[in-house]
C-alpha cells in the first residue's frame, strides 16, 4: 500500500507537466506553476521528500523517498526499497526471515495498481487560488469522466515546492502531506542497492 500511495503522488505531479487546461488567465497561471513545480520535483537534479499519508482516517503511513530519473529509493517503518530503473530490491523489516525480494521494475505490483489511477490531463478543469500557507491548484473532473474526481495540490507561494496533495477517487479522499522537500543533490550512489550490507540475507527472485 505504501508504494501505491507514493506512486499516486508521483503520477499526479508528473502528469501535470503536460496539462492542457482551458485557455484562461487563471488556468494558464495554474499550468505555469505546475510546470515549474514539475522541474523542481522531477528535473535531472533529482529530489527527496518525506510523506505522511491518510486515507479518510482509516489507513495511515509515512516514509521518505529519494528519486532521480527512473531510479528511486524509499524507507518507512516496515520496509526499504531500491529501484535502479530495471530491478526493484525490497527488504521487509517486520519479517523474521532475512530476505531480499527482487522484482522487475516494469512488472512491479505498484505499476499494475497505478493503471487504475491513470491520469488524463484533458479530463479536468484547472484553477489556482491563494490559500493558507501557499497556492492551491484545483483540478475537477469534467462531467462524465471516470476515475479520479478531484485533486487539490498545495504548493509554496514563492518556490512552488509541494506541501500537500488531496486526491478524490469515488467518495474516498486520500491526503498526502509533504515535508523536508529538497530539490537537487541526488546522486546515483545514494540510490544504489547496497548489496554488501545484505550478504547474509537470502535473495528471492520474483521477476
Amino acid at each position: 500500500m505504501r508504494n501505491k500511495i507514493v506512486l499516486i503522488l508521483l503520477l499526479m505531479l508528473s502528469a501535470l507537466c503536460s496539462v492542457h487546461a482551458d485557455d484562461t488567465p487563471n488556468s494558464r497561471q495554474a499550468r505555469r506553476i505546475f510546470n515549474q513545480a514539475y522541474q523542481q520535483v522531477f528535473g535531472e537534479q533529482g529530489a527527496t521528500l518525506h510523506y505522511d499519508v491518510n486515507i479518510i482516517g482509516i489507513y495511515k503511513t509515512n516514509g521518505t523517498i529519494w528519486y532521480k530519473g527512473k531510479k528511486s529509493k524509499f524507507e518507512d517503518d516496515k520496509m526499504n526499497s531500491w529501484n535502479d530503473g530495471t530491478t526493484v530490491y525490497t527488504v521487509k523489516k517486520n519479517k523474521k526471515k532475512k530476505e531480499v525480494e527482487i522484482h522487475s521494475a516494469q512488472n512491479n505490483k505498484s505499476d499494475k495498481y497505478s493503471r487504475k489511477f491513470k491520469f488524463e490531463p484533458e479530463n479536468f478543469d484547472y484553477s489556482v487560488a491563494e490559500a493558507v500557507g501557499g497556492l492551491m491548484i484545483t483540478l475537477k473532473a469534467k462531467k462524465g469522466k471516470k476515475g479520479i474526481k478531484e485533486i487539490h495540490a498545495l504548493v509554496e507561494r514563492k518556490t512552488y515546492y509541494p506541501i500537500s496533495l488531496r486526491v478524490k477517487v469515488a467518495f474516498i479522499w486520500t491526503t498526502v502531506k509533504i515535508s523536508n522537500f529538497h530539490s537537487g543533490g541526488i546522486t546515483d550512489e545514494m540510490l544504489r542497492f547496497p548489496k554488501e550490507q545484505f550478504s547474509n540475507y537470502k535473495f528471492v527472485d520474483k521477476r
